[in-house]
């Protein structure tokens, strides 16, 4: 993940609402997304991610009384041409034609984009290059794997070397392998500097792309932070402590106090909030006893625990939304 840049947000929207009649889809939500960075909405179906989306890359208007959106410094409601010069989109559903090839998918974007015949040939060979489909592009794209797909998708979004990219859901349906090398495309992207908002279901892609992720639910931003942040926000952590002599393990557990006792595997597990002031006190309060664990781990919430607790029903093992915090971390 990248350090967030000091320049002013490619995106910045304050109080972005849309309803469809009586359904409220997004209830005044504040977005900033710094330059450079990759920017997470994660929330259930209907919570209103690819409603952002589109409004942000000019789709759909947003509603009355949203606040100021801008995108890459142009004012959405009163340059949007300037916005949709400055973007990229690729939806859940793809582009990409499959009735012609690769390269005539590229090319296509390439005549949209007013790009010359040259230009466009060589744009869209180095885009086909860069997503390793030089081999299949002669080849009708109805025939490509839903990876390949993928890939074509996001090299026809480059073809107008767009600075902030919209990815509602892209690696949705995709196999592992796939879903791999769709983040190692959007870690290259955000290497030269381009920012990227990213809708996902998968808890586990935010946490390794996003440097900034938005829970959203019920239309409003439940929680905002680092995935590290909204990880804290649930309760949960623990550090884990076994023991071989059983001597050694009765004397920590009188030494430390609050633990849950495991008899039968000589461990214990003590509330922490996994952080290295937490450990440290920990293992001090071993040291001044001269109590030595035969093995020590620390486990925190993940993303997991931290969209159960923010948007749905508890289920056995994980908080509800009746534990969530009282204020989120923005």
């Amino acid at each position: 993940m990248t350090s967030p840049a000091t320049t002013s947000p490619a995106i910045a929207a304050s109080g972005l609402r849309k309803s469809y009649g009586d359904k409220v889809v997004l209830d005044g939500i504040d977005l900033t997304v710094p330059e450079g960075t990759v920017f997470a909405l994660l929330g259930p179906n209907g919570a209103g991610k690819t409603t952002a989306v589109n409004i942000l890359s000019t789709l759909i208007s947003p509603g009355p009384g949203s606040g100021s959106i801008r995108i890459g410094g142009h004012d959405l409601t009163t340059d949007a041409q300037a916005v949709r010069g400055a973007i990229g989109v690729t939806g859940q559903f793809s582009a990409v034609d499959g009735l012609i090839t690769g390269e005539e998918n590229m090319l296509l974007m390439a005549d949209l984009h007013h790009l010359s015949r040259g230009e466009g040939r060589r744009v869209a060979a180095e885009l086909l290059d860069r997503f390793d489909l030089v081999e299949a592009a002669q080849k009708p794209a109805s025939t490509y794997s839903g990876g390949m797909k993928r890939r074509l998708d996001i090299a026809m979004t480059l073809v107008g070397d767009p600075r902030i990219i919209f990815l509602d859901e892209p690696t949705t349906g995709l196999d592992p392998r796939s879903r791999h090398t769709m983040w190692q495309i959007i870690r290259g992207l955000v290497a030269d500097g381009v920012t990227v908002l990213l809708t996902t279901q998968y808890l586990d892609e935010a946490d390794e792309l996003a440097d900034r992720i938005a829970v959203l639910h019920n239309g409003k931003i439940a929680a905002e932070g680092t995935a590290d942040e909204l990880k804290r926000l649930v309760p949960g952590g623990h550090v884990r402590l076994r023991f071989t002599d059983p001597a050694a393990y009765r004397s920590a557990a009188a030494v430390l106090g609050e633990v849950t006792q495991d008899d039968e595997a000589l461990s214990l597990q003590i509330p922490s909030d996994g952080t290295q002031r937490a450990l440290r006190a920990v293992l001090d309060r071993l040291d001044s006893a001269g109590i030595e664990a035969a093995e020590l781990s620390v486990h925190t919430p993940d993303l997991d625990d931290v969209f159960f607790a923010l948007t749905g029903p508890a289920v056995p093992g994980r908080p509800g939304p009746a534990n969530q915090p009282e204020e989120a971390v923005r």
